[in-house]
């Protein structure tokens, strides 16, 4: 199993961004994922979560209403669109597949001026 993710950077605050988790080594769509992140000095949170064939969704409070995230089961990738972005949303983003707790080794995302 292999999870990269992709996409992270620097974005000014109100900016968006997309990121990337590619997986491999595994019959991807049979999965539900997750999006995990980490800001600095703080416990790893739960982003958002799609099921294996991406009708169902599921949000943290915090980022409803400004992020999505959506799966290419064709092309074995899950994907976290962010907008409307903050300071606060800075944090190396993790992508997870929750069977079997694998993990990407993240992507920074930095919100700043």
């Amino acid at each position: 199993v292999q999870l990269v993710e992709s996409g992270g950077g620097l974005v000014q605050p109100g900016g968006s961004l997309t990121l990337s988790c590619a997986a491999s080594g595994f019959t991807f769509s049979n999965y539900n994922m997750r999006w995990y992140r980490q800001a600095p000095g703080k416990e790893r949170e739960l982003v958002a979560g799609i099921s294996s064939a991406g009708g169902s969704t599921n949000y943290a409070d915090s980022v409803k209403g400004r992020f999505t995230i959506s799966r290419d089961n064709a092309k074995n990738t899950v994907l976290l669109q962010m907008n409307s972005l903050k300071p606060a949303d800075t944090a190396v983003y993790y992508c997870n597949r929750p069977r079997g707790d694998y993990w990407g080794k993240g992507t920074l995302v930095t919100v700043s001026s």
